[in-house]
């Protein structure tokens, strides 16, 4: 299997079957020189966030990181070929549409486990890379030794980690009202406040799902930005409450993975469907219009999750529809889409939903 293969899916044996024998044929086949040159001279300002979880020897593939390709991670990173910068400083940027360096990378981590502390810190400090940690305050309290403790969380916040809001109790907010979600976010902010001394100005989706409601609501309490957890490259024109993370585990943490996710361009488009993480209807409708800079469209390929290939029908204009053959599993969902870029690249977009 692929690298880029399991980026674009994350599971199904017989989505797999069907990306070997695309990602093949695309790899092997040249970028025309024409679309990528203009998409070149209209690349905009963007930046590949990376998202971890835990560390170590936790028995969640898809949650956690072993040491040695963590370490693999911040060694290709220190390479050279990369500029890490805190995110904070990225979504300025992105904000304000001023220039980032080139293959510029930002880090987060969700969750805050013992492991940030006794594993991924002490690492990340020796490298020099700034990062982001996500907290819910409530699983400070009672994690016991699985949580990093709120003295730990102080020190990592004077040494200059930016401490981001997670919800008070790492809550699922879809199909919550609105109350319940004002109240999960205010109260994080309110104790992280307390105990670290600054509101967060970040946020995170638990689980990386969110309704269009929702959104808005975050949008209006004062962050800087809120970030989901489908793959693709941030970008200026990215709506900055539904941000894209690449994620990073054992499942999917391989150094030609990294190296693939962290070379990544975006997929720049508008007039994105669904809205949020919520479909109508199953197969869900999926649509885009796709920037005139991005080039020719006939190598777009996307894969949804667990069903393979979807089918992508152009309907005029700059404007795709997919179709997928089959209902998406129950459960969250993810659906990716790849464009070749300029270099060898590869352009991003992924789209997270969470079926009933």
């Amino acid at each position: 299997m692929t690298t880029r293969q399991r980026l674009m899916q994350g599971g199904g044996a017989a989505a797999l079957r069907l990306a070997r024998i695309l990602a093949a044929l695309l790899l092997l086949a040249a970028v025309p020189a024409t679309g990528a040159g203009a998409a070149r001279a209209a690349e905009p300002t963007s930046a590949v966030i990376f998202a971890y979880r835990h560390f170590g020897d936790d028995p969640d593939p898809f949650g956690t990181i072993a040491v040695e390709p963590f370490e693999a991670h911040l060694s290709e990173l220190r390479s050279g070929g990369y500029t890490v910068l805190p995110v904070l400083d990225i979504i300025a940027a992105l904000r304000d549409n001023t220039p980032l360096p080139e293959r510029t990378v930002g880090i987060t981590i969700d969750d805050a486990s013992a492991s940030v502390y006794t594993i991924a810190w002490p690492r990340l400090k020796a490298a020099g890379l700034p990062f982001t940690l996500f907290v819910s305050p409530d699983t400070i309290e009672s994690g016991g030794g699985a949580r990093m403790s709120w003295a730990q969380l102080r020190e990592l916040a004077s040494a200059g980690v930016t401490i981001g809001n997670q919800t008070a109790g790492y809550a699922r907010l879809l199909g919550q009202d609105r109350a319940y979600a004002i109240g999960q976010v205010q109260r994080a902010q309110e104790a992280l406040r307390a105990q670290l001394g600054e509101a967060p100005k970040l946020f995170a989706w638990p689980y990386g799902e969110y309704s269009a409601a929702q959104r808005d609501l975050v949008a209006g309490l004062g962050f800087e930005a809120a970030f989901g957890l489908a793959s693709g490259v941030a970008y200026a024109q990215s709506d900055r409450f539904a941000l894209p993370r690449f994620t990073l585990s054992d499942a999917f943490g391989t150094i030609e993975r990294f190296r693939l996710a962290a070379e990544a361009l975006p997929l720049v488009v508008a007039d994105m469907s669904p809205a949020d993480s919520l479909p109508l209807d199953n197969p869900p409708h999926v649509g885009f219009t796709v920037d005139p800079a991005m080039g020719e469209l006939d190598q777009l390929a996307c894969f949804a999750a667990n069903v393979g290939r979807a089918q992508v029908e152009p309907l005029g204009g700059r404007r795709i529809e997919l179709r997928l053959a089959e209902p998406l599993p129950p459960g969250r969902a993810r659906i990716n889409c790849t464009l070749p870029g300029p270099d060898g690249r590869w352009r991003w977009l992924g789209v997270q939903l969470s079926m009933p």
